[in-house]
């Protein structure tokens, strides 16, 4: 019997895309019996699960270096003069031995994880998309400030149905030590700060409800009948006091996402579908203010 697996994400930093492609289709053909891998798209949200990075492009290597310290992603560097203490793997990259050294950086993160639950401890998400061209010397608070929207604002999903907004709500709450209710509101619940999580099917009723009421989060799901993504994000960025509503976009395999298209529109950023729970969680941390999760 065939049995599917999640796959591990990967970001890919500092490849041409040529290679970035050769890499995509050497992942894509990971041998059944071990992990499989999926790369994000450079507008992701999502959290890596490990990053593989071009080790002679000095871009790339300063983008690592600005990676929170603590981080639990292992790199793993292609290429390179072999100075650094990273894993590295020459070109041209061997398929198997590819895959024996993400399956071995893998092992790691899960013992590192266990041991920071052990104590009690979880890993915070990189806050930024982009590398820092200047030392972090700010709080975490002060970029929270500068991202978040309304600090009681909801959360609204557009989707088809209800049934994400309910896990969204549930995942949330149960992480952050709240249990998810419902506050009364049609298509409504709570997530574990109290953030209202609502839900419509309709693009007329989602820019109604950011117009009438506060929202710091807007996630549309790019598959949902009758829904055209990029003019709803438009519509709803538009409106006066939207300009810190993040709207993220909830994009299958099918959808071709246009990343000059997006950003015109708005949007903050893409989640790639199925949704694991970390980063549902991850993606609720940089766009809100939220407590960190407790570890499991």
């Amino acid at each position: 019997m065939h049995v599917s697996r999640y796959p591990f994400t990967v970001r890919l930093v500092g490849f041409a895309p040529a290679e970035s492609a050769q890499l995509e289709t050497l992942l894509a053909q990971a041998p059944e019996l071990g992990p499989s891998y999926f790369c994000l798209h450079d507008d992701s949200l999502q959290e890596p699960d490990l990053y593989i990075a071009d080790g002679g492009n000095p871009a790339a290597l300063a983008r690592l270096s600005c990676l929170p310290p603590g981080a639990l992603q292992p790199i793993l560097l292609i290429g390179g003069d072999g100075a650094s203490s990273r894993r590295t793997l020459p070109r041209p990259v061997d398929p198997a031995r590819l895959c024996d050294t993400l399956a071995e950086l893998l092992d790691a993160r899960v013992q590192a994880q266990a041991a920071l639950a052990a104590r009690g401890e979880c890993s915070l998400p990189e806050r930024r998309r982009r590398p820092r061209l200047e030392p972090d010397t700010e709080a975490p608070e002060t970029y929270q400030r500068m991202r978040q929207g309304p600090p009681d604002g909801a959360v609204l999903i557009i989707d088809k149905g209800g049934a994400f907004r309910d896990h969204v709500a549930y995942v949330v709450g149960a992480r952050l030590g709240a249990a998810a209710s419902q506050n009364g509101l049609p298509g409504a619940g709570l997530c574990g700060c109290g953030r209202p999580v609502e839900w419509t099917d309709s693009s007329r009723a989602a820019v109604r409800l950011c117009d009438e009421t506060p929202v710091s989060l807007v996630m549309i799901n790019t598959c949902a009948p009758g829904i055209e993504p990029y003019s709803l994000s438009s519509a709803i960025k538009s409106q006066q006091g939207a300009g810190r509503t993040a709207v993220l976009f909830l994009v299958g395999q099918s959808f071709k996402y246009d990343s000059l298209r997006a950003r015109d529109a708005g949007v903050r950023g893409l989640l790639d579908k199925p949704v694991a729970d970390r980063h549902l969680l991850a993606t609720f941390q940089k766009l809100l203010a939220l407590p960190a999760p407790k570890p499991l």
